[in-house]
Parts: structure tokens; sequence; C-alpha cells
């Protein structure tokens, strides 16, 4: 089984590539608000990125919900196989 760390690192080159931002480093609470460039758009593509990744699907609901990195992480962390 992962951990949120593992899972943060993997993460790490979907934002930078959805973000365009190569030197961009992940920590949980970052969210749409501490990071430029994350927008509704940006939102989305991230989301997509991160089902096909970890061939996974989120809920509205449970995307609605994520409030910031460490959100999605744990949310990774409960649907990956």
């Amino acid at each position: 089984m992962k951990s949120a760390a593992q899972i943060l690192t993997e993460l790490t080159p979907i934002f930078r590539d959805a973000l365009d931002d190569k030197q961009l480093v992940l920590s949980p609470d970052m969210s749409a608000r501490s990071i430029e460039g994350w927008d509704s758009f940006t939102h989305t593509q991230l989301i997509l990125a991160i089902e096909e990744h970890y061939r996974i699907h989120f809920r509205l609901k449970e995307v609605m919900n994520f409030k910031n990195v460490g959100d999605m992480c744990s949310a990774i962390l409960r649907l990956a196989p």
C-alpha cells in the first residue's frame, strides 16, 4: 500500500505538466488559491490525468469537496488498487 508521501511524489509530474511549471513542488496544503494558473480548466485536466494515471474514477461529490492537494491524495489512497 502506498503512502500519502508516495502519492504526492507521483502527482508532482502530473501537476507540473498541467500547470506548465517544471519547478513546482507540491505540498498537501496547496490549493488552486496558492498555485498560479490552477483554474477551473486546469482543475478538470488534473482530475482527468489523475484518474487516468491511477485508473480510478472520482465521483463528482468527491471532486467538489477537494480543498487542497492533500484531499486529492487521501481520495487516491482510498480508491487506487
